[in-house]
């Protein structure tokens, strides 16, 4: 349950910065900035928050290397989809929609990587032994 959570965060973190609808930050602030600055400094500094401990984490786990695989990985398997028609690429909210999924697959993995690694290796960080 850790993992969807992760995921749905990172998710929720992406298309609330921006989505095709007109709910998300980057078309709220652009349109309510002079009359709500403080409002939107504040709920821009949080989002940055968001952003830094997902990508901080995701760097630190798997690398730039293990986030380009990890993008590789989701569009081939969008590129599958395609192909055995179940996906199509004709429309354009969908496709940005398809982009905050693989974005949010790449920085849920990185944020779940050392988690599934423990479980799988037995192994901890080094990070995460106690003295």
């Amino acid at each position: 349950m850790g993992l969807f959570l992760r995921w749905l965060f990172a998710f929720a973190l992406i298309a609330l910065t921006y989505n095709p609808t007109p709910w998300n930050y980057v078309r709220w602030s652009t349109t309510h900035h002079e009359a709500r600055l403080s409002l939107v400094v504040f709920l821009g500094l949080l989002l940055l928050i968001g952003y830094i401990i997902y990508l901080r984490a995701t760097l630190r786990s798997i690398g730039a290397g293990g986030m380009l695989l990890v993008l590789a990985v989701v569009a081939s398997m969008l590129w599958v989809l395609r192909d055995y028609g179940v996906l199509r690429f004709d429309q354009a909210d969908v496709n940005l929609w398809l982009g905050i999924f693989a974005l949010s697959v790449v920085l849920g993995i990185g944020l779940n990587w050392s988690h599934a690694r423990r479980y799988l290796s037995g192994q901890q960080d080094m990070d995460d032994v106690d003295y």
